[in-house]
């Protein structure tokens, strides 16, 4: 049962990963054939296709691997006689697309040959190899463009260049290239409505749910065996809770005089009443009780803002001194505050902006694991398998209840969407990012050039950015093969997660 839940977990997984994929696409689909660009194809995944059909002009599949997705709009490589438009130029003149230019064959002289062949004695200066092996690298870049320009354009019939993707206005290039990431950071913070505003997250109230017997001291505490840290010992104080008979269950409705709804505000309230004698107000089995209570100076640890302990260099903790009272809070579902929800938006996308930007140190990190120099993180880069096997334990673990397993889910694909938008931000080519630099460079120099009379104001030769293209695609694909092969020999757990998580 346990492994057949593992699966379902997955399969959701992969379901919920191909939504967003496709409605990524769709953001790019939906304006394309607004603005009349011929689409021709609408894939879900990459490799074999194993679904399609027809409709009109473009055809909608779902391929094997879901990587990722594509739309596939003519004209994304504009043929080198629009490219080569300038100003002044009648817009009659503008080629027709998938005229590209013609291939580099033996006869076809290139730059610098002539220069060779007239070289001063024997005819061979000593330049003159290097310049051939520039020339064959030269006629190779120029063959690629060539018939990348080609195939762009290949679907493209007589009449129809004003339908192709670089036949737009740079805004509506825009529109069609950022609509796709738009989607997916919508999609996530509705997920994360869903999550935080629907389901609400845990949150500590003013009812006890525990009751410390001793206060002891962080310094203290440190000096003592593991074992003995959580029970008193002779000579400890008593915490002022359990002197005045404060039992689980009580809810706090006042300290000091004043009223404490949530456990933030009556948090505050005693650590400002260190070494005061204050009344606290509670209401014990529908009735309301009052008992004089001295507060005590304790030391604790200090944490961090997701609760993890603060350490001096040297490895004592850090501590601060303030009121103790010994209770702990009952821990309830409760809706996030809604003018909170911007700031957990905002923490959570400046978050994936943050992890994109650190990612080559985060890859490097990878490398040490998949070595075996360094062990794995569990808030380190985890790759589409981590994310699988993490989603099948989820499902599977009986150790959460339903609830807190859809919470968990939501979160996972929440900050997935989150990711694909900012990820495909990058202005690198093949990225959306890199398609929205290039309409933004190419609308800058536009501008520029009708200001000074002169110069292109075609659109940009996208086919000369394929080198650093392919450099891009290389570099994902290794990225890919690095996390997959160390997301199954050394695979972040749901339990690493937790214990991470504090």
């Amino acid at each position: 049962m346990v492994t057949l839940l593992y699966i379902v977990g997955i399969i959701l997984f992969l379901i919920g990963i191909s939504i967003s994929i496709a409605l990524h696409e769709l953001g790019h689909l939906t304006p394309a054939k607004r603005f009349g660009v011929k689409v021709t194809h609408y894939m879900v995944g990459f490799g074999p296709t194993l679904f399609s059909f027809r409709r009109g002009e473009t055809e909608y599949g779902i391929k094997a691997l879901p990587l990722g997705g594509f739309i596939a709009m003519p004209g994304m490589y504009p043929p080198i006689e629009a490219t080569s438009r300038r100003v002044g130029d009648e817009p009659s003149s503008t080629p027709v697309a998938g005229e590209g230019p013609p291939h580099l064959g033996e006869g076809t002289p290139v730059p610098g040959e002539d220069a060779v062949r007239l070289g001063a004695g024997d005819g061979t200066p000593p330049t003159a190899e290097p310049r051939r092996r520039r020339a064959k690298r030269a006629r190779l870049f120029e063959a690629t463009m060539a018939d990348a320009r080609d195939y762009s354009n290949q679907e493209i019939a007589p009449g129809e260049e004003h339908r192709t993707f670089y036949a737009l206005s740079v805004p509506k290039r825009l529109v069609v290239m950022f609509s796709g990431p738009f989607v997916n950071l919508v999609l996530g913070i509705l997920i994360m409505a869903i999550s935080l505003l629907g389901i609400g997250v845990m949150t500590p109230t003013t009812t006890v749910a525990t009751v410390v017997e001793c206060a002891v001291d962080a310094s203290e505490a440190q000096t003592r065996p593991a074992d003995e840290r959580s029970t008193c010992q002779p000579g400890d104080e008593l915490t002022p809770a359990w002197e005045a008979g404060i039992e689980p269950g009580d809810r706090i409705t006042a300290v000091a005089g004043v009223t404490t709804e949530d456990w933030d505000e009556l948090s505050t309230v005693i650590k400002e009443q260190a070494g005061k004698r204050v009344e606290v107000e509670y209401i014990r089995d529908g009735r309301s009780e009052t008992a004089s209570v001295p507060i005590i100076a304790h030391e604790r640890q200090r944490s961090d803002e997701r609760g993890r302990p603060l350490t001096n260099p040297d490895g004592t903790p850090q501590t601060v001194t303030e009121g103790f009272l010994g209770i702990g809070p009952v821990q309830e579902r409760q809706p996030l505050p809604l003018d909170e929800f911007p700031g957990a938006v905002w923490e959570q996308v400046s978050g994936v902006f943050h992890a994109i930007i650190t990612l080559p140190v985060k890859l490097v990190d990878i490398a040490e694991v998949a070595t075996g120099a360094k062990e794995r993180d569990a808030e380190g880069l985890v790759g589409m398998v981590g994310v699988g096997r993490v989603a099948g334990e989820i499902v599977s673990t009986d150790q959460l209840e339903i609830v807190d397993k859809t919470q968990l889910g939501l979160g996972m694909l929440g900050s997935l969407n989150i990711f694909l938008f900012a990820f495909n931000m990058i202005p690198l080519l093949p990225l959306d990012g890199g398609h929205i630099a290039v309409a933004l460079y190419e609308g800058a120099r536009r501008r520029i050039n009708r200001l000074r009379g002169r110069g292109s104001v075609g659109p940009f030769d996208t086919a000369k950015l394929l080198p650093l293209t392919y450099v891009v695609i290389g570099l994902m694909l290794c990225m890919t093969a690095l996390l997959v092969y160390v997301d199954l020999v050394k695979p972040i757990t749901l339990d690493a997660i937790f214990r991470s998580a504090g």
